[in-house]
C-alpha cells in the first residue's frame, strides 16, 4: 500500500478532532461570557431580546433564518435561550426542537444545493461562504457532513456543496443525524453549567 493511500486516515482524524476542539472553545468562550454577565452584571436574555423572549414561535423562525444562512447566530445562544424557564423538560423539549430545526435547515441548504447550483445565488454562495471546502467534499466524502453536524463549520453551507455534486440524500440523512448528539452534548453541559 503506498504512502498515499495511508495518509487520508489520519488527516480524516486530525480534521475531525481539530474542528471539535474549535467547537469546545467556542462553546466555552460562550458558556463562560454568559456565566461572567449573568453572575456580574445582572445579566438576562429577556433585557437583550425584549417581547421576542417570550414568543417561541418567533424565536424558532429566527434560528431556522439563521442555520439556513450558515448558523449567523452561534446555536448556543439558543441553548442558553431555551433555560428561561429553568424547567428541565421544557429545557429538554427546547433542545430538541431546536436540533429538529438544524436538521431540516440542514435538508434545506442540501435542497438550495440541489435545485440552484447553476445560480448567480449559488456561485456568490461558494465564492464567499463554502467553496473552500470543497477540497475536504473531495477527501472526505460523507465524513465532511458528519465533521460539520459535530463542529462549528457552516452546517446549512455544508449541505449546499453537497447536494450540489448530488450526493445520496438518504446518506446526508443519515449522516446528518450526528446534528442531534452535538445539541444533547451542548445541551447538557450549558445545563449542568446553569445550575452551577
Amino acid at each position: 500500500m503506498s504512502a498515499k493511500n495511508q495518509n487520508p486516515l489520519p488527516d480524516r482524524n486530525k480534521f475531525l478532532i481539530s474542528n471539535l476542539l474549535k467547537g469546545l472553545l467556542w462553546l466555552t468562550v460562550i458558556v463562560v461570557g454568559y456565566l461572567y454577565l449573568r453572575k456580574n452584571y445582572d445579566f438576562t436574555l429577556e433585557s437583550v431580546l425584549g417581547p421576542v423572549y417570550n414568543q417561541p414561535v418567533v424565536v424558532y423562525l429566527i434560528f431556522l433564518a439563521s442555520e439556513v444562512i450558515f448558523g449567523i447566530i452561534p446555536p448556543e445562544f439558543f441553548m442558553i435561550w431555551s433555560l428561561r424557564s429553568e424547567i428541565l423538560s421544557n429545557y429538554t423539549n427546547n433542545i430538541l426542537a431546536l436540533s429538529v430545526i438544524s436538521y431540516v435547515a440542514g435538508i434545506i441548504g442540501f435542497g438550495i444545493g440541489v435545485y440552484l447550483k447553476n445560480t448567480q445565488f449559488y456561485e456568490q454562495m461558494k465564492k464567499r461562504v463554502f467553496g473552500k471546502f470543497e477540497k475536504h467534499l473531495n477527501n472526505y466524502g460523507g465524513f465532511l457532513v458528519i465533521v460539520a453536524t459535530l463542529t462549528p463549520l457552516p452546517f446549512s453551507g455544508i449541505a449546499m456543496l453537497v447536494g450540489s455534486v448530488h450526493y445520496s440524500f438518504r446518506k446526508y440523512l443519515w449522516f446528518s443525524l450526528f446534528r442531534f448528539a452535538r445539541f444533547i452534548a451542548y445541551g447538557i453541559v450549558i445545563w449542568e453549567v446553569h445550575i452551577l
